[in-house]
């Protein structure tokens, strides 16, 4: 088959398609014709050696979600059949002709949605779901504070905590974005190239702060974040673009009785993965079905020309998901 090869750790220019030998399911899997799929940082940065797939899966060959249809099933399949389109999240190694993926890891993907949208939703929209909700407890009525608003996660995150009735505050460094995310719903724009985020949440919360905050950035944001949050707010850490290492007022945390947590869901257990993917599937995909969220794609391109969509992730030109025809 052919496959998205990453051929050393480097630039987007160690990329290449290469001829690999397709993967066999076991009993309880499928194999899927690969459709699309989506590309994410994380993508970016596993083709730079710093994020290595879970055991299992393989290290040259990236992708974290895929749209597609069933080629065949092991002996134990029950879901599933030949011929179905399904989408879903993978360890890696979606970025190929075919992959292997856990039956009761598969969704069918609704008529009306294509491959290219199926293949953009898996990682972006259960991230989202299960930081606002599993992790962040949002609740209707809170408001909540986006970082990198206009990325992947960031859109989908805003897009479900609009469809319950939150309120969301979204931060980038780009006015462009800005602009587009609040004719996706957005309520307050805050461009961090001029304003200081948190000074905006109490403004805005009128000296309240926020409920819960979905954070890409990190440890240049993190002291900024507990200033902005409420009593009894909660910090969902997605991904650490500025740093890890953090020092923390543990005194803040006890007297605004906050809570912190992280989402991450590549090295989570099957059954962790699966309970968060049938928990976006109840609440969140009936909403991208009758088109109440539309899945926000930044461009569509083939396989080959997958270096170009490297550097636009690196270059955070984006806004919204690329996706990789297969």
């Amino acid at each position: 088959m052919k496959a998205l090869r990453i051929t050393r750790p480097g630039g987007p220019e160690v990329l290449e398609v290469a001829d690999v030998p397709a993967p066999e399911p076991k009993r309880d899997e499928l194999l899927v014709r690969v459709r699309a799929a989506g590309v994410n940082r994380a993508d970016t940065m596993q083709r730079r050696g710093h994020y290595p797939p879970p055991p299992g899966f393989p290290e040259d060959i990236p992708g974290m979600e895929f749209a597609g249809e069933v080629a065949a099933v092991g002996p134990d399949v029950r879901h599933h059949r030949v011929g179905q389109r399904v989408f879903g999240l993978t360890g890696g190694g979606a970025q190929a002709e075919f992959l292997t993926i856990p039956d009761v890891l598969a969704l069918p993907v609704p008529d009306n949605i294509s491959d290219v949208e199926a293949g953009a939703i898996p990682e972006a929209y259960i991230t989202a779901h299960d930081a606002l909700f599993t992790q962040g407890s949002l609740a209707p009525g809170e408001t909540v504070l986006i970082h990198a608003v206009g990325s992947g996660v960031g859109l989908a995150a805003m897009q479900i905590a609009r469809a319950i009735g939150a309120k969301v505050l979204g931060t980038s460094r780009s006015a462009a974005k800005l602009a587009r995310a609040v004719e996706l719903g957005l309520d307050v724009p805050i461009d961090v190239s001029t304003q200081l985020f948190d000074d905006v949440a109490m403004r805005v919360t009128h000296g309240r702060g926020v409920d819960v905050i979905i954070d890409f950035i990190g440890a240049d944001y993190f002291e900024r974040n507990l200033n902005a949050l409420a009593t009894k707010g909660r910090l969902v850490f997605v991904s650490t673009l500025s740093g890890a290492d953090v020092k923390l007022s543990i005194r803040v945390v006890m007297q605004k009785r906050l809570r912190l947590s992280g989402a991450t869901l590549r090295n989570r257990s099957l059954e962790e993965k699966v309970a968060a993917t049938r928990a976006f599937a109840g609440a969140i995909l009936p909403l991208i079905a009758n088109g109440a969220i539309a899945v926000p794609i930044d461009r569509v391109l083939p396989i080959a020309q997958a270096a170009e969509a490297h550097r636009a992730i690196e270059a955070n030109e984006n806004f919204g998901k690329i996706v990789l025809t297969v």
